[in-house]
């Protein structure tokens, strides 16, 4: 048995196709989380700065993880498999940061549903919680917490083989399996990521959500029956928006993960083991739909705000638009 996260990092040359498939779309993935950053960070996208950093937090380590995971580690298998990123200490740090940013990036995702929580539900609190200064804080915790839990992945793993002298791959220690403070560490990796963030997702949607209807029904008895001055209503508009963002990406998390989160409960508490090079077998073929889903997830957020947000979509178009322009006009001159 062993965290999911952990048995990625094992033997994945056994499956070139999954390699295939996610380098042919890391490109797209790199550029929509980029393109998110700079369109977040210049401000015009009508939402508060508090939400604002959370996003741009989220984006920047969906970026991480797509670099370290697919393009440092994934594709180099395939297209550089003898460059210097393979020699164990590298490819350990790598590992590393790799897990740091898997977990900041979930993390994150349940601080920003936790902060529409508080700023929906809980008005005492949301003055003194949902601001810049809460969200930089909170930010720079789970950034720097998620760093700390991995630095001991970095000595989990030993060479695989050793090549004109030189320690060359990673490959988990047996004694990882065998000592009891490496079994309580990964049980705690499994606690963390992802069941902890799935359930607590969750839980604050569901009461979000609740909080929302009883919300909208109070509001439509206290201002009757009357439509015009509903269709006025800017404040629910905004609510609903805000909902509606919320949803759509605390909503894409759980579905995204929750390939993941099955294939790790069937690990931890049945006979399946992962990396079985096996693609006829049910659980194998669970086991790497989970990895490509959640790889996936890193670049979904871009596509929630162009649906969501009006005015993401317009700065969005203001940034991609002046090259294309030119080109054209280049064109007709000559």
């Amino acid at each position: 048995m062993g965290d999911i996260r952990l048995g990625t990092c094992i033997r994945r040359e056994a499956f070139p196709q999954e390699q295939q498939m996610k380098g042919g779309n890391t490109e797209k993935e790199l550029d929509a989380n980029l393109l998110t950053i700079v369109v977040l960070s210049r401000g015009r996208c009508e939402l508060s700065n508090c939400i604002t950093r959370y996003l741009i937090a989220m984006a920047a380590a969906d970026l991480s993880v797509l670099i370290f995971e697919v393009l440092l580690y994934e594709i180099k298998d395939a297209y550089f498999p003898y460059s210097f990123l393979n020699y164990t200490p590298v490819c350990s740090l790598n590992l590393a940061l790799l897990f740091a940013s898997v977990d900041c990036s979930v993390w994150l995702t349940v601080a920003i549903t936790f902060d529409r929580f508080v700023a929906i539900c809980c008005q005492k609190l949301r003055r003194s919680y949902c601001n810049t200064k809460t969200a930089s804080v909170t930010i720079g915790f789970v950034c720097t917490l998620s760093v700390l839990e991995s630095i001991p992945i970095y000595f989990v793993y030993e060479p695989r083989e050793i090549i004109d002298n030189l320690p060359w791959s990673c490959y988990v220690k047996a004694s990882f399996y065998a000592l009891p403070v490496w079994s309580a560490f990964l049980w705690l990796e499994s606690v963390l990521t992802p069941f902890a963030p799935f359930l607590l997702i969750l839980l604050f949607n569901i009461l979000t959500i609740r909080c929302i209807l009883q919300a909208n029904r109070l509001r439509k008895r206290l201002r009757g029956n009357n439509d015009s001055e509903n269709d006025g209503d800017t404040e629910k508009e905004n609510r609903r928006k805000s909902i509606f963002l919320l949803l759509a990406v605390s909503g894409s998390f759980i579905l995204l993960w929750s390939v993941t989160f099955i294939s790790n409960i069937c690990v931890q508490f049945t006979d399946a083991t992962f990396l079985e090079a096996n693609y006829n077998d049910f659980f194998t073929i669970l086991e790497q739909t989970g990895y490509i889903l959640r790889t996936l997830s890193c670049c979904t957020n871009t596509f929630i705000y162009a649906i969501s947000q009006r005015k993401f979509r317009e700065e969005f178009k203001s940034i991609i638009k002046p090259p294309f322009e030119s080109n054209s006009a280049l064109s007709f001159t000559i």
